[in-house]
């Protein structure tokens, strides 16, 4: 098997391409941060940004109060932000949840305006708390952030007394937000669930369009399966953890998402036939995905090829079988167990995530980077003359969140977004008369924000920039004033932000893939062992094995998911953390495949292949831990020490999990000899 290896990263240059940038051009990891997105432009959240930002302010003309109006399109401004999922229940959840910590921040920076070195105070221990809580989850990211910025606003501007007054306005713009996103809600309440089980049966369809295929294709469409399984269980069982009782057409949607688990299983199989499937069965598949969408039920009719080896009559199984379970009306209420496990209730899994985030170190050490950003640029502000020096504060916060990407280049695609819209906003201060005229103007701006959004963060924050200076110029009336202050503050706040959380910070300079990958590669070496151990005797025993051996491959592909992910933020660091990132990619690629290819294996003896012998499981198993082990130590490939090959013979079925371990082996080999 040749050691060179072509794998596609996920800019899309080969690793060994030959081509280089021109030494005068910009670094790779910047011109990532500056390539729009593809994404489709959601045109539902463009025109309700545009209605829940603009409706406040007219108001605030006609009860001649704009600086209410203004501040209830802040809080329209946080809650459009915050709309991000799928799923109603989950948009609730988003919008609600944060801003009430919104609320709670305004009022604490409310109560220390004023009052100097107190505010410092303040501001730095509610920058450790909502550091600290942003690692919980996605909601409590946004609930963190919200609960400073919010902070740091009402310690930065006289808003309207008393106190209570700014966080009511505020929230009252969120909860428009959330009024205007629940309009839809009798007519689609259920229809974000089916779509993200379709999709994944979509996104099948095209790995299998692409198995036996030659090049990268395939394992790009099976990432996109991964991705899509994910999205649709956490949005699916999001929905049953808050559901009493059994919901009929919870308990279908569940059911078509768990039969499409066969047909996953049986794609690596195909694959490593290195012959493509018959064009019938990805139609298949999309068709039903088109069922699963529209509702239908019925009879299945399929007109598929007579299956001839053990990954074939895997597909056709698996496939007339998801026809059955997709088209039936009413499945087994006590047979569609999720393969990942029954979620908690929601208060266990609030405390065992509040537990979790007091223990994490991780977690401490985001909450005091942020602390120290926030006090340091809090102190400069208060020793150091500086207008509308809130926003050196609020810079910090935007940039300085890991979860939501690099640090640095956060830090550079903010400041280049801030002047991209800084043009915008002095051409709106300059040119259009304050006054109506602002609420078309805001519709405009406002409509932008989640339309650019979609492009990337350079691009969020230069449709946001104006919309910020649009408000804050009804609270200040500063008019063009604005544009001079507001560049100098954000490039202030990215300095500390670079130098105060990310240059004095170690770990800011290593990737984390390689201990995630180690991880990674224990956890396979455990599903090999499972998929092929001791062979229960009872029935039960045999439903439970499988159950196990489901929940460890979907466990697995999740942390694979992962350590994608944790490669593609840490490709936009500048080097050497970049660099050292795309050194781990073709192991990342491997382990992959090694793990497709025990599924593989595992497929074929459920149709008929002879099961490996107990040495030969033991060997591999033993194998992956040494390679664990090695990428545990090791600072980069090139550190890692080839094991000997494990003994397994050339007919087992684990015969393509050796020659992916070779594969593996070679990656390491090939780095060490690389001048």
């Amino acid at each position: 098997m040749s050691t060179e290896r072509t794998e596609e990263i996920p800019s899309g240059r080969p690793r060994h391409a030959p081509g280089r940038l021109h030494p005068l051009s910009p670094p790779a990891w910047l011109l990532k941060g500056l390539r729009p997105g593809t994404a489709p432009i959601p045109w539902a959240a463009v025109l309700r940004a545009g209605i829940a930002l603009a409706v406040p302010l007219a108001v605030g003309f006609v009860l001649d109060e704009p600086e209410y109006g203004a501040l209830v399109s802040m809080g329209a401004l946080s809650g459009v932000i915050g709309d991000t999922a799928d799923a109603y229940r989950m948009r609730v959840l988003n919008i609600a949840v944060p801003q009430l910590f919104g609320g709670i921040g305004v009022a604490l920076g409310t109560l220390v305006f004023g009052h100097g070195w107190l505010a410092v105070g303040v501001l730095t221990a509610i920058a450790l708390v909502s550091g600290m809580i942003s690692s919980i989850g996605t909601v409590a990211s946004v609930s963190g952030l919200l609960l400073l910025l919010n902070a740091v606003v009402g310690a930065g501007l006289p808003l309207p007394q008393p106190w209570w007054t700014a966080p009511l306005l505020l929230s009252a713009g969120g909860l428009f937000v959330l009024a205007l996103t629940l309009l839809g809600w009798p007519l689609r309440g259920r229809q974000p669930e089916r779509a993200a089980v379709a999709a994944t049966y979509r996104a099948l369809a095209d790995a299998l369009e692409a198995a036996g295929g030659p090049g990268p294709a395939y394992e790009e469409r099976r990432h996109q399966v991964t991705q899509a399984l994910n999205q649709a269980y956490d949005l699916v069982l999001g929905r049953r953890a808050r559901v009493h009782g059994r919901s009929p057409s919870l308990v279908r949607v569940l059911a078509q998402l768990n039969v499409v688990i066969p047909l996953v299983e049986a794609a690596p199989a195909a694959h490593l036939r290195r012959k493509p499937l018959p064009p019938e069965i990805p139609a298949a598949v999309r068709e039903l995905a088109a069922a699963v969408e529209e509702g239908r039920t019925g009879t299945p009719v399929l007109d598929l090829p007579a299956p001839g080896s053990e990954s074939e009559r895997a597909i056709d199984a698996a496939l007339r079988h998801a026809a059955t379970i997709v088209l039936l009306a009413e499945p087994d209420p006590y047979n569609v167990d999720d393969r990942l496990g029954r979620p908690a209730a929601l208060g266990i899994r609030a405390r065992r995530a509040v537990r979790d985030m007091m223990l994490s170190g991780a977690s401490w050490r985001y909450g005091l980077r942020l602390a120290l950003c926030i006090g340091l640029a809090q102190a400069l502000v208060s020793v150091v003359e500086i207008e509308r020096s809130y926003w050196v504060a609020l810079t910090v916060t935007f940039v300085l969140k890991p979860d939501f990407g690099s640090v640095f280049s956060r830090a550079v695609m903010r400041a280049l977004g801030t002047a991209a819209g800084l043009v915008i906003a002095a051409a709106v201060l300059a040119e259009v008369p304050r006054g109506w005229w602002d609420v078309p103007v805001m519709v405009v701006l406002a409509a932008l924000i989640p339309a650019f959004s979609v492009k990337g963060y350079a691009f969020q924050t230069a449709a946001i920039t104006p919309v910020i200076l649009l408000l804050s110029d009804l609270l200040n009336h500063q008019g063009f004033d604005l544009i001079r202050p507001r560049l100098l503050d954000s490039l202030i706040g990215c300095a500390i932000t670079l130098l105060a959380g990310y240059l004095l910070w170690p770990e800011s300079w290593h990737t984390r893939i390689g201990h995630r990958l180690a991880d990674t590669v224990d956890d396979a070496a455990r599903y090999v062992e499972r998929a092929f151990g001791s062979h229960p005797d009872t029935e039960a025993g045999v439903r439970a094995a499988r159950t196990a051996r489901l929940q460890a491959r979907r466990r697995i592909y999740r942390d694979l998911s992962g350590v994608r992910s944790e490669f593609q933020r840490a490709l936009t660091e500048p080097p050497p953390t970049g660099a050292r990132a795309a050194a781990w990619w073709p192991l990342v690629v491997a382990v992959e495949r090694i793990v497709d290819a025990t599924t593989a294996a595992r497929v074929r003896v459920n149709h008929g292949a002879r099961p490996p012998a107990e040495p030969e499981v033991a060997a591999i198993a033993e194998d992956l831990r040494g390679l664990a082990r090695g990428v545990r130590r090791a600072s980069s490939p090139a550190q890692l020490d080839p094991p000997s090959p494990p003994v397994v013979a050339e007919a087992s079925v684990l015969a393509p999990v050796r020659h992916e371990l070779a594969a593996a082996r070679a990656l390491t080999t090939s780095q060490i000899e690389a001048p």
